[in-house]
């Protein structure tokens, strides 16, 4: 009994996902097969409706696009208000999402689901605002045209000829509980667009030769229909495993392939696509692994791969229970099977026992290929005898010590040392090795041990009993090891398939660039057998590889252009010694990689390969997003610089040069009335402001060299004092120098001309930010093996959430309505330099070692190796 509940039990999955969902509002779309077949005007016909029953039913937002009979339908409804966004100049109307789940109502209305919002609202897509208020609990009613799947972009562009801009995921579907179809014959709908129902006039005439075209209408008809009959399939699947519902309903179609060993494999595939084309049904391909299949197996699965199918398998070793719980699970409406042998020696086939127990399903079974075409006669491989040579020696062995102590050991014990060497070496050699020992130690010990000995008769009718006991256990015993055995060997290949994928995953990610990423694979690929080649393309062509002739360039060009596996051991092109699998991602096909294996193509190493494969092309397309990722950081980065540049140009060169040409033409009009000292002050701020503009574009042209990477820094030992020196000598405003060297802080490591150009750097910022008449403090100090040089001055200070700005490009300081003078460069020259010397450079503010009652200050520390 309890074995029968746990087969009919509801799905955990099922019922997770059930109470997941019951939190949720529930979503009802009304999905339209086309513009204009009424969707909105259903919505709120039957919204109204809900109204007048006492639901509490609010219009967060509704789109009339002008028509008078669905702006008729909003009559005593509720409408939300909605939200203002300033747009480039314009007001746009968007759903107000906030006050709608405040307002809680218990029916939301939201029209064109597949709605792209204004910019800066909280979500990109309408859907995405649909989404959070049925987490809020809040049901809501949408509309939504099947044209805007995503899945259908590319069909609805070759049909229609127009490109639809505004899409959704296909999952959203998956969020609704009910959906409801809108749907209009052509004909009708076209009456209606040329009566100016739906369209103005002159729009409609364009559409009539174009989108609404009758055959296109009735393409996007099917499509609606399919997604909808696609919606309620899954909700009586979910429905039947919740419930423990045995299927299968007869509600859709499925076809389900059994691949089994042997000839016929490939054969059940292709009749069972054939079926599922004519029924429009999905195809699914079943696999018990607990039977060993080799190539024919593995050449089947290959097909259904390449049909469009899709593959269950299962290491259950009652294959029969298996195939009906993934029957069942899938809710198959046909099985197709091969028919399988029927010699009296060989075991019930698994058709026959199909027939018995599959009462629910239509049973196809596919006819023997032999029956038809007597199929060529292959060689026998060669049977290994090593085994057998084995089991016979320790079965001899075990005989002769057993007939030496016959006379202290029971003969009743040597069944039990029989028993025990028939497990062993069905363990260890497979089922036809413990087979045929079980037979061998059953007439051994016969022979040999029961009396009387040297015959094959039994005395004691008891011995009878222990005799066809024994031949039996020792049967089952062989048989179940050997079955073990198997099972074993393909957990080991499972577990070594892992193994290699990871090991793949690790040798590939570690590969920069698609040189080292192409050796990376083409190793892997011949670690496993043979010779590998890869070939990645970087244009939209296959390149060409001197290894490979025409027939197998060819192969991996028909690889490459498909995305299907060519060459050995598949159906295409099967006589190239060499196997092509696509390196195939979301994107598209990027490289084929080719294999010219040793040995046969196994099943394990199939696997492996084509895990590779997989790896590969994630690999490939890792580095290409990655290259892709750093040019637009780069073109990012070079666009910012260059519209900070321009900027800079255009406000710091314009003031300069505004006061240069108003003392010249100044001094030019009336130099003659002019008085001395006039003509002295106008000359000087002349030459105060062509100061300014040469720092100017000398700070421009060193970040430009910075940028380039031209500058490079030479190490060398420096004197600290005359460079500071020099240092301020070179800034052209007065200011009060306070500097400070310590004993043993006298000598860096560093470039020279460098290093007196970013304390240059630093004194003037100081003193742009310092009060008139401060001192600016110039010290160094020992820290270990490094000398910190400081510039330490009494201004205004820089405010916390600057702090980790002030060394970028074109950043200024600023606190209150002041912003200093300048390009904004210094700064982040003095950092580029200061790390070009192997230092590093940081600012701080306030002062530590300034009174708290006056201004903060500012010190800036530089860190560089001791001579």
């Amino acid at each position: 009994m309890a074995a029968s509940d746990s087969e009919h039990r509801p799905d955990p999955d099922a019922l997770l996902a059930q109470a997941a969902g019951e939190h949720r509002g529930k979503l009802k779309i009304f999905l339209g097969a086309a513009p204009g077949v009424g969707k909105t005007w259903e919505m709120l016909a039957a919204a109204r409706q809900k109204h007048a029953e006492g639901v509490d039913v609010l219009a967060g937002l509704i789109e009339t696009h002008g028509r008078a009979e669905t702006a008729s339908q909003l009559d005593n409804l509720p409408v939300l208000p909605r939200l203002k966004v300033p747009y480039r100049g314009r007001v746009l109307e968007e759903f107000d999402l906030d006050q709608a789940i405040l307002r809680r109502p218990g029916l939301l209305l939201v029209d064109e689901l597949a709605h792209t919002n204004a910019p800066g609202l909280r979500h990109a897509k309408r859907w995405q605002d649909v989404a959070a208020v049925l987490e809020a609990g809040i049901d809501v009613w949408t509309t939504l045209n099947v044209q805007h799947l995503e899945s259908l972009n590319d069909q609805v562009a070759r049909i229609t000829g127009v490109r639809v801009a505004e899409t959704l995921p296909d999952t959203v579907l998956g969020l609704a509980t009910e959906i409801e179809l809108i749907d209009l014959p052509p004909a009708e709908l076209r009456t209606r667009l040329e009566q100016g129902r739906i369209y103005r006039p002159d729009v409609a005439r364009q559409a009539l030769g174009g989108f609404f075209r009758e055959g296109n209408l009735a393409a996007l008809r099917e499509m609606a229909l399919r997604r909808v009959a696609q919606h309620v399939d899954r909700n009586i699947a979910t429905y039947m495993r919740s419930r423990a519902i045995a299927g299968p309903w007869p509600a859709a179609e499925r076809v389900m392939a059994v691949i089994e060993p042997g000839q016929a494999a490939e054969q059940v595939v292709r009749h069972a696509a054939r079926l599922a084309d004519a029924l429009q049904a999905p195809l699914l391909a079943f696999h018990a692994e607990a039977e060993s299949g080799g190539s024919a197996v593995q050449s089947a699965l290959d097909l259904t791969i390449q049909l469009g199918g899709a593959i269950e398998t299962s290491t259950n070793a009652d294959a029969l229970a298996a195939l009906l719980d993934v029957a069942a699970r899938q809710n198959v409406a046909h099985i197709v099977i091969a028919r399988g042998p029927e010699k009296f020696w060989a075991r019930r086939p698994l058709a026959a026992k199909l027939a018995r127990r599959a009462r629910a399903y239509s049973l196809h079974v596919v006819p023997d290929p032999a029956a038809r075409a007597a199929a060529p006669k292959l060689p026998r491989p060669k049977r290994n005898l090593t085994p057998f040579a084995i089991g016979v020696a320790v079965m001899v062995l075990a005989t002769v010590l057993g007939y030496a102590v016959r006379g202290m050991v029971p003969h009743d014990a040597m069944g039990f040392v029989f028993t025990a060497i028939v497990v062993g070496l069905a363990s260890r050699y497979g089922r036809a090795v413990g087979v045929f020992a079980a037979v061998a130690s059953f007439l051994l010990w016969n022979f040999f041990f029961l009396p009387p000995i040297f015959t094959l008769s039994v005395g004691d009718p008891r011995d009878v009993v222990a005799l066809i006991v024994f031949l039996g256990v020792g049967l089952l015993t062989g048989t179940l090891a050997g079955r073990v055995r198997i099972e074993a060997e393909a957990a080991r290949g499972r577990i070594e398939a892992l193994r290699r994928v990871a090991l793949f995953g690790r040798t590939l990610a570690q590969a920069t660039d698609e040189v080292s990423l192409r050796a990376a694979i083409e190793a892997e690929a011949a670690a496993l057998g043979g010779e590998a080649i890869a070939l990645i393309t970087t244009g939209a062509d296959l390149p060409a590889s001197a290894a490979l002739d025409e027939a197998a360039q060819a192969a991996a060009e028909f690889a490459y252009r498909n995305r299907l596996a060519t060459g050995a051991g598949t159906i295409t092109l099967p006589s190239v010694p060499w196997r092509f699998m696509p390196l195939a991602t979301e994107a598209g096909a990027v490289g084929v990689l080719g294999v010219k294996p040793a040995g046969p193509m196994t099943e394990p190493l199939v696997q492996a390969l084509g895990a590779l494969a997989d790896q590969a092309a994630m690999a490939t397309e890792r580095l290409r997003l990655a290259a892709r990722a750093a040019d637009s950081r780069a073109q990012a980065r070079t666009q910012r610089l260059r519209t900070a540049l321009l900027s800079s140009l255009s406000h710091d060169l314009r003031t300069p040069l505004t006061a240069i040409r108003g003392a010249a033409e100044t001094l030019a009009a009336s130099e003659a009335t002019l008085t001395e000292a006039t003509r002295a002050d106008l000359l000087a701020s002349i030459v105060q402001d062509v100061g300014r503009m040469t720092r100017f574009l000398a700070n421009i042209t060193g970040m430009a060299r910075i940028e380039t990477g031209e500058i490079v820094a030479r190490r060398e030992r420096v004197s600290l004092g005359p460079l500071i020196e020099a240092a301020i000598a070179r800034v052209p405003e007065a200011f009060h120098a306070a500097v400070n060297l310590g004993e043993s802080a006298d000598a860096v490591e560093a470039d020279p001309a460098l290093l007196e150009q970013v304390i240059v750097n630093l004194l003037e910022n100081a003193v742009k930010y310092a009060p008139d008449g401060s001192a600016i403090a110039i010290a160094t100090r020992n820290e270990g093996t490094m000398i910190v040089i400081s510039v330490a001055d009494e201004g205004i200070g820089i405010a916390a959430e600057d702090l980790p700005h002030v060394f970028d490009s074109f950043f200024r300081a600023a606190r209150g309505d002041r912003v200093a003078p300048g390009t904004g460069l210094g700064l982040a020259i003095a950092r580029a330099f200061v790390e070009a010397m192997g230092g590093t450079i940081e600012a701080a503010s306030p002062r530590p070692d300034l009174p708290r009652d006056g201004l903060p200050g500012t010190i800036v520390a530089i860190r560089l190796p001791a001579a």
